[in-house]
């Protein structure tokens, strides 16, 4: 699906992978580890310093991708809306979430904590138009970020942030 340049939104994109997260062994809601806690902890505060401002933050619903998105809007200072929202789940399909960004008018900023192989299936797909392409290396706990193409011609990746830099 190649985005049509009439349709590409104005708004800067945030896709953060959830922290590390224990085993469904050890429990089976996954909530996130301490080292998890840590690296997302890390990942916002280096975020804020560098400006980062979001107006709202949607997540999978699962446990992990939840506990990730409140850290991160707790950290950057913000008091964005933070809520789960169907379609980001690992397997999900990308092209309705990609179709509904395209449009999406509410946000100025918007960030989606989601899980692999969503997460960059979906940036591949909004920066190159095929999301079986890799663009981007996602980490747990990582944060991309994706700006409109000045041609507005899709989305162009503006930097990557991995817990180990942050």
């Amino acid at each position: 699906m190649m985005v049509e340049p009439s349709e590409v939104t104005d708004m800067d994109l945030y896709l953060m992978q959830h922290g590390q997260a224990t085993t469904e062994t050890e429990d089976p809601e996954r909530p996130l580890t301490d080292a998890g806690r840590a690296a997302v902890q890390r990942v916002a505060k280096r975020a804020r310093a560098a400006g980062v401002r979001i107006s709202g933050c949607l997540h999978s619903g699962k446990l992990r991708a939840e506990q990730t998105a409140q850290l991160l809007v707790r950290e950057i200072g913000v008091e964005p809306s933070v809520e789960a929202r169907p379609g980001l789940a690992p397997n999900d399909p990308v092209v309705p979430v990609a179709q509904w960004l395209r449009t999406e008018t509410e946000h100025q900023s918007l960030a989606l904590v989601g899980h692999m192989p969503f997460l960059g299936r979906l940036a591949s797909l909004l920066v190159v138009g095929d999301e079986q392409a890799q663009v981007v290396g996602f980490q747990m706990g990582g944060l991309v970020k994706l700006e409109p193409k000045v041609d507005r011609d899709g989305f162009s990746v503006a930097w990557v942030l991995p817990p180990d830099l942050a």
